[in-house]
């Protein structure tokens, strides 16, 4: 074989194999396929809330799950109703501790968050929270923990004591509602405070506190990609 024989050979190759490696991955490509599950994270956690994880300014979203907003509340086996979103938060602040945790990515979420598999103690966390009752199965993007939540639904744990709202249906309906008085239909409130400029989704717990004065340079605005666009950051 020539050497200009071998060269068209050898770029053959390279090309064939470069053509299986992009059908590899558009074979498991995805709404969440962006980024692969290679990246780890350990260290200490903040929690943000039921779901949610700071660890060092990196956010962290527990996959295959969905725990109660902050400002939720859940109905109780009788009567009454109880804090469930701010129960969520403290039962993971629990089961964080003081410990490091470590988490596997499986990809990132649209607001460029890590979803992750989160472990502290030999414990995984996400699992934890969905067989404590303090957080759902995330079925649109994961039946992994869909046994667990059926346990805890038969031993009428956590938010399964009484009449509880799923926070996808719960953010869906704040959402309608903030949207019909919102200029514009644009209901997420940018607010100038001394921490910066944040923006509040209609099911932040201070959403109704907020007042918008565009005189001060605060915004309504339409989507999350504009507000982020614009240099705004989410509250937590």
């Amino acid at each position: 074989m020539g050497e200009s024989d071998f060269k068209t050979s050898l770029r053959c190759l390279v090309a064939s194999a470069l053509a299986g490696v992009a059908l590899l991955g558009l074979s498991n490509s995805g709404p969440r396929a962006a980024v692969r599950p290679t990246a780890e994270l350990s260290g200490p956690a903040k929690v943000v809330d039921g779901d949610t994880l700071d660890m060092g300014g990196q956010r962290v979203r527990l996959e295959g799950i969905d725990a109660p907003e902050t400002a939720q509340t859940c109905g109780r086996r009788w009567l009454g109703s109880w804090k469930c979103g701010q129960a969520a938060s403290q039962a993971l602040g629990s089961l964080v501790g003081n410990t490091n945790v470590h988490c596997v990515s499986h990809g990132a979420d649209k607001y460029g968050r890590m979803l992750g598999v989160c472990s502290t103690g030999g414990e995984e966390l996400n699992a934890a929270m969905v067989r404590l009752g303090m957080a759902w199965a995330f079925v649109k993007y994961s039946t992994r923990y869909v046994d667990l939540e059926t346990k805890a639904k038969v031993s009428k744990t956590g938010i399964w004591q009484g009449a509880a709202e799923a926070p996808w249906i719960y953010r869906e309906q704040r959402w309608q509602s903030a949207e019909q008085e919102a200029p514009g239909g644009c209901a997420i409130k940018g607010n100038v405070t001394e921490h910066g400029q944040i923006y509040h989704m209609p099911w932040s717990p201070w959403y109704t506190k907020v007042r918008v004065d565009t005189k001060r340079g605060e915004h309504w605005f339409c989507s999350e990609a504009d507000a982020q666009k614009a240099g705004w950051r989410a509250v937590y």
